[in-house]
C-alpha cells in the first residue's frame, strides 16, 4: 500500500513534470497526479493477473507435453495441481478482481512468452516439485507456492522485469509498494468463500491521503515564489545553477508541510524529505537539504508561521 512517503514521491514527480512543462494548468496536473496513483493499483491487478495466468499455464504445458511426438509416461500424466490452486481460484471468483480486470483491460496475451518463461523456470525448481508432491491442500499451504513464484521468479527474472518496466514507467519506483500490496492480499485471503476476502487497498485511508497529496501539490505551487525566496536567502553563497531542481522542489514541499499542515510533526516532515533526497537526488543532497531547512525552520518559528497541534507539536 502507498504510505505517506510514497505519496510525497508522487507529488515530487508531479511537481518535477510541472517544472519542465509549458502547460501550467494545475487542474491538469492534479488529474495526472491522481492517475499516477491509480496506475499503482493497475500494476497490482496486472501482477495478480500474471500469477493467475502462470497457474493456467500448467494446463497448456500439460497439453504440449501430451502431444509431443514421443511423449513419456510422465508427459502423458503431467501434474496440473497448480491450475486448481485454491488462492488463484478464489482470486478468479472475486467480483472486485474481475471488475478491475475489465477496468484496466488486463490481458497478458500481448506477450505470452512472459508467462511461459515464468512457468518454465518454476517447473525446474525444487519448490515446485515439493508443491506437486505435497498432500496439504489448505489455503495457507496453497498460497506458499504463489508467494514463491512472485518472490523468487517474477521479482528476479530480468526479462520479466523488463516487460513491467516497458509497460509501466514508474515500475522501478513503485514495485516496492506492489510487494507490500501482494503481502496484504495474501494476508487478507483467509476464507475459502471468495466474497469474504478482500483485495489490498491503495492506501490505508485513501480519502484522507487523496486530500493530502492534492493539498500538498496545490499549496507548493501557490506559494512557489515565496518559498523560493526563503531558499534563495539561505543559499546566497551557492551557485544557483548547481543546486539540483529536485533539491529545490523537496525543500519547497517541506516548507509547505511545515507551514500548512498543522497535524504533521516538524520532525516527521524534516526526516521524510531528507530520506526522499537520499533516494531521488544527489549523494550529498540530504545533508544540503537538512542544513538549509534547519535555517529556514528557525526563521519560520521566529515569524510565528509554525503552528502545530495535537501530537504535531514543534518539540
Amino acid at each position: 500500500m502507498l504510505n505517506r512517503r510514497h505519496l510525497r514521491v508522487k507529488v515530487l514527480q508531479a511537481l518535477y513534470a510541472y517544472h519542465l512543462s509549458e502547460n501550467k494548468v494545475v487542474k491538469v496536473l492534479e488529474k495526472r497526479l491522481l492517475e499516477s496513483v491509480d496506475e499503482v493499483y493497475e500494476m497490482y491487478i496486472w501482477l495478480l493477473a500474471l500469477l493467475a495466468e502462470v497457474s493456467d499455464y500448467a494446463m497448456i504445458d500439460a497439453d504440449e507435453r501430451a502431444n509431443k511426438y514421443l511423449p513419456t509416461e510422465n508427459d502423458l500424466n503431467a501434474n496440473v495441481k497448480l491450475h486448481s490452486n485454491k488462492f488463484i481460484n478464489l482470486l478468479k471468483e472475486h467480483n472486485d478482481y474481475q471488475s478491475l480486470l475489465k477496468k484496466y483491460k488486463v490481458s497478458w496475451s500481448f506477450d505470452p512468452e512472459v508467462v511461459k518463461t515464468i512457468f518454465n523456470i518454476l517447473k525446474e525448481s525444487e519448490q515446485y516439485q515439493a508443491y506437486l508432491n505435497n498432500s496439504d491442500s489448505s489455503l495457507r499451504s496453497e498460497k506458499e507456492i504463489i508467494k514463491y513464484i512472485y518472490k523468487k521468479i517474477i521479482k528476479v527474472t530480468p526479462s520479466v522485469e523488463q516487460v513491467f518496466e516497458e509497460k509501466f514507467i514508474n515500475w522501478p519506483v513503485d514495485k516496492e509498494v506492489l510487494e507490500a500490496m501482494l503481502a496484504k492480499t495474501f494476508s487478507n485471503f483467509q476464507s475459502e468463500n471468495a466474497a469474504e476476502n478482500k483485495l489490498a487497498q491503495i492506501s490505508p485511508a485513501w480519502h484522507e491521503d487523496r486530500e493530502f497529496i492534492l493539498d500538498l501539490l496545490g499549496r507548493t505551487i501557490s506559494f512557489d515564489e515565496e518559498y523560493q525566496q526563503y531558499i534563495s536567502d539561505k543559499t546566497r553563497n551557492w551557485d544557483a545553477e548547481r543546486i539540483a531542481i529536485i533539491d529545490v522542489l523537496l525543500m519547497k514541499m517541506a516548507i509547505t508541510e511545515l507551514v500548512h499542515f498543522p497535524s504533521i510533526p516538524v520532525k516527521v516532515t524534516m526526516n521524510e524529505y531528507i530520506e526522499i533526497a537520499k533516494e531521488f537526488s544527489t549523494p550529498k543532497s540530504n545533508l544540503f537539504i537538512n542544513g538549509i531547512l534547519d535555517k529556514i525552520l528557525d526563521d519560520l518559528k521566529q515569524a510565528g508561521k509554525i503552528r502545530k497541534t495535537g501530537r504535531g507539536l514543534i518539540e
